[in-house]
C-alpha cells in the first residue's frame, strides 16, 4: 500500500481541525515530529517536538472554546516532493461568546511515509487574540 501524498495528508488535518475532531490529530504525526509556529503569542508555544507533545497541544485545544473550519484552501506543491505549502483561511468562533472572526494562514509541511514530520505554521495569532479579547 502506498503512503498518503502530503496534500492528503494536510486535507486530513485539516478537516480534523474543521470538524473538532482534535483527538485524532496527532496520529498524522510522526513519532519525533517537529512544529515550529514563528508567530506564536503565549500561551501558545512557538515550538513543539515529539507526537506526545503535539497530541498535548491539541487536546489542550479540544478543551477551548474555539472553533475553526478551513476556507479558501490553496495547496502548492514543491520542487521537494515531501514539501508542500498550504494557504487558506480559517472561519472561526469563540463557542463561548458566539463571536466570529477570520484570520489567515500559511502552513510548510514535509511529509514523509503518510506522516507529518515538520510544519512551519504562520497562522496569525494577533487575530486569534484579538478574536479572544473582542469575544469576552
Amino acid at each position: 500500500m502506498t503512503a498518503p501524498a502530503p496534500r492528503e495528508v494536510f486535507a486530513r488535518l485539516s478537516a480534523g481541525i474543521s470538524a473538532g475532531r482534535w483527538h485524532e490529530l496527532a496520529d498524522l504525526y510522526a513519532e519525533d515530529a517537529v512544529v515550529d509556529q514563528p508567530f506564536a503569542l503565549p500561551p501558545a508555544p512557538p515550538h513543539l517536538e515529539g507526537r506526545a507533545v503535539i497530541g498535548e497541544h491539541f487536546r489542550r485545544a479540544a478543551e477551548g472554546p474555539l472553533q475553526l473550519r478551513a476556507r479558501d484552501v490553496v495547496v502548492h506543491e514543491t520542487d521537494d516532493p515531501e514539501v508542500i505549502v498550504a494557504e487558506f483561511d480559517y472561519d472561526g468562533r469563540v463557542a463561548t461568546t458566539g463571536h466570529e472572526f477570520r484570520f489567515s494562514n500559511v502552513q510548510v509541511l514535509r511529509v514523509r511515509d503518510g506522516l507529518i514530520v515538520e510544519t512551519r505554521d504562520y497562522h496569525d495569532h494577533r487575530a486569534l487574540a484579538r478574536a479572544f479579547a473582542a469575544g469576552s
